[in-house]
């Protein structure tokens, strides 16, 4: 049974919620907002849970029937709201999932909590539709929304909700425990740490997926022999990217932490801060030949690599951009 306790790294949430469980201070609408798998849902089920508590005491009590309820995903009184559209969220299903029963009261408890997941994926017609809520909600109605971007939700819909937002989970945080909850090296843990960028769930997601060791290898063989390959082999490289089940911009990570050691080594000398200690060779090889300026555009590169494939460019065409960067550069 989840409690405040198991949400890592986000004390500023935690104590929040706690209080408003303990005051009885509920308000109707929340919007929280986090990156991709940084636990934005298991956080809003841990306070749904506790709104929806019968214990006495330390809610979630994890005892009760309506606990027992929430986790079977069994509780009549919190609803997820679903979409057939992979990529939206319709007028459509706010009406029938939330507006065309708002007006029943709970079944057994305090409250209706409706959890809207991916919430910027609402059409403007869907958003209206919800505000209509918002502006005059039942009192014993709950509104999650959880997004990636609150600033994809109407100004009128952030107006009338509490507005959170998650943090990165502090370094020395993540590494105890990810070193705690899955028995790794303190090194693995490093390595996760880094790439996760203080992202929970990618963090537990790079330690359990083989496909991430693969691809950070494959990466940083096409680091260490580059300046050896024609462009054939620069372009099987980056074709086997798509062999793993990885988000390309993963890939592009893993080079800029390779830069990022690259330049703490150039300027510090020193191996003790570095993720790849183990490239040591090729890393201070690296450093000796390229310039600050000549890092610097990379950096920019891979920034640039970046926003182009969030921007839905053609991956092969952008990592042939950037590869040829990294290779010319001096």
């Amino acid at each position: 049974m989840a409690r405040f306790e198991d949400i890592i790294g986000q004390d500023h949430l935690t104590e929040y919620f706690k209080k408003v469980v303990n005051e009885n201070k509920a308000a109707n609408a929340y919007i929280i907002e986090g990156e991709v798998r940084s636990g934005k849902e298991f956080i809003a089920k841990v306070f749904s849970e506790a709104l929806l508590c019968e214990g006495d005491s330390d809610k979630p009590c994890g005892k009760c029937q309506a606990c027992y309820q929430m986790e079977n995903n069994a509780h009549p009184d919190f609803y997820t709201i679903t979409h057939e559209k992979p990529n939206t969220i319709s007028v459509k299903d706010v009406r029938e999932q939330i507006i065309d029963g708002i007006s029943t009261k709970p079944f057994k408890g305090r409250y209706k909590i409706y959890l809207v997941n991916d919430a910027e994926l609402m059409t403007e017609q869907a958003q209206n539709a919800i505000l209509k809520t918002l502006e005059e909600p039942p009192a014993y109605v709950i509104i999650i929304l959880l997004t990636t971007s609150k600033e994809k939700l109407l100004q009128t819909i952030q107006s009338r909700c509490v507005k959170l937002s998650l943090k990165p989970v502090e370094r020395t945080v993540l590494k105890r425990f990810l070193m705690k909850e899955f028995k790794v090296p303190d090194y693995k843990a490093d390595i996760a740490v880094s790439f996760s960028q203080g992202n929970l769930g990618k963090a537990k997601m790079l330690i359990i997926n083989e496909d991430f060791d693969k691809m950070k290898a494959e990466a940083i063989s096409l680091l260490k022999h580059i300046n050896e390959m024609d462009a054939p082999d620069i372009m099987e490289s980056i074709n086997k990217v798509k062999e793993y089940k990885y988000d390309e911009l993963d890939y592009l990570d893993i080079i800029s932490v390779w830069y990022r050691d690259v330049l703490l080594f150039k300027a510090t000398n020193d191996v003790n801060d570095l993720i790849f200690k183990q490239e040591i060779q090729h890393i201070k090889a690296v450093a000796k030949r390229t310039s600050y300026e000549g890092i610097d555009e990379i950096v920019q590169a891979l920034e640039k690599a970046k926003s182009r494939i969030m921007a839905k460019a053609n991956f092969e065409t952008c990592m042939t951009l950037l590869l040829e960067v990294i290779k010319e550069t001096r």
